[in-house]
């Protein structure tokens, strides 16, 4: 079933675009409620796992542009949520997400989905050239911010 399958990716995203759990369930329903009302018909898993990326995507994209949004929440609630998470872990995963919007996804869809950047260019409508060039750019800011040295 696609919830069972597809509701840790769908709340994760939420997360790093929203970082506030009472949004990110109401995009969730959104997304899902999508789901069932499309006709789409999907080619295969990859497929439809793109298309949830997508969808949910431009639904916190929607949400964060609407007019009645006029509050903001810490980083720090998000960062805080992992409680056995390692604390290099949760600077890194704060940095993530104080990068700006269109480096953040290609970050968070390359090194925590294990897209590949021709697969994110796909997904985002985007060149495989300019998917290349966001990653470098922003893990040359991920470094400067956490202080890392030399190229990996």
């Amino acid at each position: 079933m696609a919830i069972e399958q597809y509701a840790n990716l769908v709340r994760r995203l939420c997360l790093v675009h929203l970082k506030n759990q009472a949004d990110c369930e109401d995009i969730f329903q959104t997304v899902f409620m999508k789901y069932v009302l499309s006709t789409a018909a999907f080619q295969d898993e990859e497929h439809e796992k793109a298309w949830f990326i997508r969808v949910t995507i431009n639904a916190c994209k929607d949400l964060l542009r609407s007019f009645f949004r006029s509050h903001t929440v810490s980083l720090d609630e998000l960062v805080d949520l992992p409680a056995n998470a390692a604390e290099d872990s949760r600077e890194v995963l704060g940095a993530v997400l104080d990068l700006p919007e269109k480096y953040r996804d290609v970050v968070y869809l390359h090194y925590y989905e294990g897209y590949t950047a021709p697969e994110i260019g796909q997904i985002m409508k985007k060149n495989v050239n300019t998917v290349y060039s966001l990653l470098t750019r922003s893990k040359k800011m991920l470094r400067e911010k956490l202080g890392g040295e030399g190229d990996e």
